[in-house]
């Protein structure tokens, strides 16, 4: 019997449960990602600001073409206001403005309408626009600015993020010892702010356990560090996941099979770099660097892109976080999150056949 005999009518993904439609999801989504998109704007200054509204405008009118020109009507689904935002916080906040523009026409034309609109694109189309930009003009997608927090710091125009300034270490030989050491070593600055509070922490909290944490984690955490626009104050993204996750829009599965993998191999392995020996790696630091927390929360978690069932999902996860620390690690680039998820997004269709319900009545394989 069809789905059509019994009254029913089965969409194109994403597909929700309740009383949840695309345009909810969507506009939900964008609205807990507005405080991370607006502290990178307040440390960054106006440009980046700038940099987010070409980012959006352009996807916006990239949307319209090509729903024009297959005879629907989207704009209001939300889909492209919450891909160019995404594309927006990615970019450096010296970014050039043809570079966002181009990612988010390049998401929405070729990676999202020319598979047929919403729903039938295989990969992520923010992700997708960022790696294409980044590949094609790598030099300005890694020129970076201090925030102005930190404006009284040596080289306060450009710098390269934490992370880049290990990768950079690592290149020349002489990354040694550990991550907060090496970024203390290189005259990275750190805020009065971290200073303060993580002072405050070890001599009422941390001490009482024997723990003495190293200054910049706190920098680090609240977003007082050189990166993407929207990508470095991971407090405001995890308070936004919060909210995605009490709305039931995103799942435990991804997240958290992504965060274990990548943190069991970072510990076991991220220290060989440094010279530090197995068991060694700080996954404190490797968390909160990189775009790391928005990747996995807000990218990974693509309803269209990322498998059906909860044991695909755990799989995909895994696999995600494997191939971010790989690619961190021994790659040339070390903001490798979004190229791991879409290395992933390829594996979707074979993890969703291995790992759905079998036919009843069939025992020849899944359906």
């Amino acid at each position: 019997m069809s789905d059509m005999s019994m009254g029913l009518a089965v969409s194109r993904p994403p597909q929700y449960h309740a009383f949840a439609s695309t345009a909810r999801i969507m506009w939900a989504v964008t609205l807990c990602l507005l405080p991370a998109a607006a502290w990178g704007v307040y440390v960054f200054g106006l440009r980046a600001l700038a940099v987010l509204a070409v980012s959006v405008f352009s996807a916006m009118l990239a949307e319209a073409v090509g729903a024009r020109l297959l005879g629907q009507r989207t704009l209001r689904d939300g889909s492209a206001v919450l891909a160019g935002l995404l594309i927006g916080m990615s970019m450096p906040p010296t970014v050039p403005y043809f570079i966002p523009a181009a990612a988010s026409g390049f998401a929405m034309l070729v990676v999202k309408w020319s598979f047929g609109g919403l729903g039938s694109n295989w990969m992520n189309p923010a992700l997708a626009g960022r790696v294409f930009v980044f590949f094609s003009w790598t030099g300005h997608m890694s020129t970076w600015m201090v925030p102005r927090t930190l404006a009284g710091a040596p080289d306060a125009v450009t710098t390269a993020t934490p992370l880049g300034l290990l990768k950079a270490a690592e290149r020349v030989g002489a990354a040694s010892g550990s991550p907060m050491a090496m970024l203390r070593d290189a005259g990275y600055p750190v805020s009065a702010f971290d200073a303060g509070a993580t002072g405050w922490l070890n001599t009422r909290v941390l001490g009482v356990f024997g723990i003495n944490m190293p200054d910049g984690y706190i920098d680090l955490f609240v977003g007082n560090v050189g990166g993407s626009i929207g990508e470095v104050s991971a407090l405001l993204l995890l308070i936004g996941t919060i909210v995605l996750f009490a709305r039931r829009i995103v799942t435990w599965q991804i997240p958290t099979a992504y965060f274990v993998s990548f943190a069991l191999f970072t510990r076991v392995f991220g220290g060989l770099s440094g010279g530090q020996g197995l068991w060694s790696g700080d996954v404190l630091f490797s968390v909160l660097t990189g775009g790391f927390v928005l990747a996995v929360f807000f990218m990974a978690t693509d309803t269209v892109t990322s498998p059906l069932t909860g044991t695909g999902m755990l799989l995909y996860g895994a696999g995600a976080g494997f191939l971010t620390f790989l690619l961190r690690t021994y790659g040339q680039f070390p903001e490798s999150a979004a190229l791991a998820i879409i290395l992933m997004n390829v594996f979707v269709p074979l993890i969703n056949r291995a790992t759905g319900p079998r036919r009843f009545g069939h025992s020849g394989g899944r359906s």
